[in-house]
């Protein structure tokens, strides 16, 4: 195993920039989830470090060796596909051992890994069927078990459970984490589904328009994001974005109005932008509650029941509509007046450039 190090790195077709200045450090044995939405270059990203992209500008490092001027092969790492890639005409283990038999690997040597592999993703009794054979889900499992055996420096995924209807994408889900946890090689995880991030992920790398917006342990990201972007594109439901009508400052901590009500945050006056204009308050669902004695009062426009709780649409007095948390069994009702109560601990503000500023 070894460290991934990208040193600005960059990529562009003619005039189309794709990606810009990418700096990032992959210790060995972690769970990178590249995320964000499509088009922001997290797959171009990851085919970079496989080799299947050319890098424009900048360095790719694997363990002591620069790499991005190396062909794919020579790299030392994996690629699992989302589109499984098997051939057809082969069986599961021909499928596996195809890549080893390629490049002269020793039988006894190549069985070892195949059964191997095979008992680490418990497809033992599908090596002797071809992929029409299977289900989507063994079908990806070979695919990673094909990637397996050639016991690389890191694994690329690229969007590998998207394929894989709603519950097997979640078992599958867990069968990758458990097997990160048996085998501790690199992984790197594309995605756009911050479900997916969250539940994998060591650390997140959140993409956006070219560029990364932050990189930090699920929670950190969830818990503190750098932007306005972050704090709407991980979690759900989203945060909920209301603009700043005032700001003043009581005990050194910001009091904004918002949503027709007066709030005080735990966020200190004086780490905010100078100008202050353009300010809007995050928050997010489960940190705004339903509650008799709470600051912003609005109105019921929607009630979704999911059981263990109740998430609450509410129309506010300046015409912003908010989502909140009730307990499972709430009686609340579309038309209903309704008060919720702001965890002060839990907002954030956002300047104009989107950049955050949270409680310390």
């Amino acid at each position: 195993m070894a460290d991934i190090v990208l040193k600005d790195v960059s990529k562009s077709y003619g005039a189309v920039s794709v990606l810009e200045k990418v700096n990032m450090h992959i210790r060995s044995g972690e769970f990178i989830v590249f995320l964000g939405p499509s088009g922001c270059g997290k797959s171009t990203l990851l085919r970079m470090i496989a080799g299947l992209e050319a890098v424009n500008e900048g360095e790719i490092h694997i363990g002591d060796r620069r790499v991005d001027q190396l062909p794919p092969n020579q790299r030392g790492v994996a690629m699992v596909f989302q589109n499984y890639a098997l051939y057809p005409h082969m069986s599961v283990r021909q499928n596996m051992s195809f890549g080893l038999e390629n490049i002269g690997t020793d039988k006894a040597e190549i069985a070892r890994r195949v059964d191997e592999a095979a008992r680490m993703l418990e497809i033992g009794p599908l090596l002797d069927r071809r992929p029409a054979q299977l289900s989507g889900g063994q079908r990806q499992r070979v695919a990673i078990g094909r990637a397996i055996v050639r016991e690389p420096e890191a694994f690329l995924l690229d969007e590998p459970l998207s394929n894989l209807d709603a519950g097997l994408r979640v078992r599958t889900r867990v069968e990758l984490a458990q097997l990160h946890q048996r085998i501790g090689t690199t992984m790197i995880f594309v995605t756009h589904d911050q479900t997916e991030a969250m539940t994998l992920a060591s650390r997140i790398v959140v993409m956006n328009n070219r560029r990364i917006e932050q990189i930090g342990t699920p929670m950190e990201v969830y818990s503190r994001p750098a932007s306005r972007f972050v704090a709407g594109f991980v979690g759900s439901p989203a945060m909920n974005f209301l603009p700043v009508r005032a700001l003043a400052e009581n005990g050194g901590k910001a009091i904004v109005n918002v949503g027709g009500a007066v709030v005080t945050t735990a966020i200190a006056g004086a780490s905010l932008p100078a100008g202050r204009d353009g300010l809007t308050f995050g928050i997010r669902p489960e940190a705004l509650r339903v509650a008799a004695d709470g600051e912003i009062r609005g109105r019921v426009v929607l009630v979704e029941r999911l059981g263990d709780r109740t998430l609450v649409h509410a129309g506010l007095e300046d015409g912003s509509v908010v989502v909140a948390e009730d307990i499972g069994k709430s009686t609340l009702e579309a038309g209903m007046a309704v008060a919720l109560k702001v965890d002060a601990g839990a907002g954030h503000l956002f300047d104009a450039d989107g950049v955050a500023y949270h409680a310390d």
